[in-house]
């Protein structure tokens, strides 16, 4: 059995002593005849009440303090990380109360957000291992059901080997982007893939990238061009490999989703300090209900197109983490059957 707290045991003692002593002092006056008037007998009562309200009082408050400020270390050292941690020797006995319930008051806000956080994490974490699942589940089945048909007898057949070998290429690639894609995410997401920045010319840039991805818009009858509207720009201050991979992810995107013999176009704009940089083109477009999930990962707005485009289903995931990066924005809008512009910001550089 725990003890009772001392400073009770003497309030108890304390008050006892103040009642026997005033009950002495009535008892010696009546009993010697003494002729003392009420409101002299009152006095000792006053006095009495006066000592008890204000040992009371003490001992209450420095008992009530010390339980809660017990309390109230625990939850700020639960709450708290250890840099923003304070002593609660600190806390004073006028605002102690208020301080407390302030504390718990937030303490139980922050564990509500903080278990919303985590179911939403859950959910997202559910849907994430779901959605590469599926994307590896495709060019996976697909490998094996080519190699079982080579095992099988297909190997020896000229018309059939070389065609089932290609495809067995063509998804090992596209199982190859994927995990690249993915890896390059998990990067950029931790911090760890950092911006390199350094001064270059995006023109210069944004010809490289309108060159190596020639072929794939000659095949669809589509021209790569700069807008006439924009003004010719300079320098920019960002990571020329990461900005280079955006340009090719949004252009990549145009020419696939752009309509054959369309054209997809690349503007600049001065911003002051900043750049403005449009990919557009005049293809199918997105309708509204679809924009605002374009940066998720593994989106698609038409999944089976998309998929037999042999994507990853991650190159504007990547942009946006990319443009983020660099402590820039990028944004989206788009009409059906008239087109789509991608657009992004970069520093100026002088």
């Amino acid at each position: 059995m725990k003890t009772s707290n001392p400073k009770f045991l003497a309030l108890i003692l304390a008050s006892a002593l103040t009642v026997i002593a005033t009950l002495a002092f009535w008892i010696s006056a009546l009993a010697g005849n003494h002729s003392f008037s009420w409101l002299a007998l009152a006095i000792p009562a006053i006095i009495l009440f006066i000592i008890q309200y204000f040992l009371i009082k003490y001992f209450l408050q420095t008992f009530i303090y010390e339980k809660i400020k017990l309390i109230y270390k625990t939850i700020h050292n639960l709450k708290l990380p250890k840099e923003e941690k304070r002593d609660p020797f600190e806390i004073t006995r006028g605002n102690v109360l208020d301080t407390v319930n302030d504390d718990v008051t937030n303490w139980a806000t922050a564990r509500k957000q903080e278990i919303d956080d985590l179911r939403q994490q859950e959910i997202y974490r559910r849907e994430f291992l779901a959605n590469v699942s599926h994307e590896l589940k495709t060019p996976l089945f697909n490998i094996q059901g080519f190699t079982m048909t080579l095992i099988d007898g297909g190997l020896d057949d000229p018309a059939v080997n070389l065609d089932y070998l290609q495809k067995v290429q063509k998804n090992t690639e596209r199982m190859i982007t994927i995990v690249n894609d993915l890896e390059v995410i998990s990067k950029l997401e931790s911090g760890e893939a950092k911006p390199e920045m350094m001064r270059f010319d995006i023109l210069a840039l944004t010809r490289e990238v309108f060159e190596f991805l020639e072929p794939k818009a000659r095949a669809r009858d589509i021209s790569l061009i700069f807008g006439s509207e924009s003004y010719l720009p300079g320098f920019v201050l960002a990571d020329k490999d990461k900005i280079r991979q955006v340009l090719v992810n949004l252009v990549e995107n145009s020419i696939k989703y752009g309509r054959e013999k369309g054209r997809t176009k690349v503007s600049f704009y001065d911003m002051d300090e900043n750049m403005l940089i449009e990919v557009s083109d005049n293809g199918i477009g997105i309708e509204d209900n679809h924009i605002p999930h374009l940066f998720e990962r593994f989106y698609r707005v038409d999944k089976h197109r998309s998929r037999s485009g042999g994507g990853s289903g991650l190159g504007l995931a990547i942009v946006k983490h990319i443009i983020e990066a660099h402590g820039q924005t990028v944004n989206v809008r788009s009409a059906p059957g008239v087109g789509s512009t991608f657009s992004f910001t970069l520093k100026q550089a002088n």
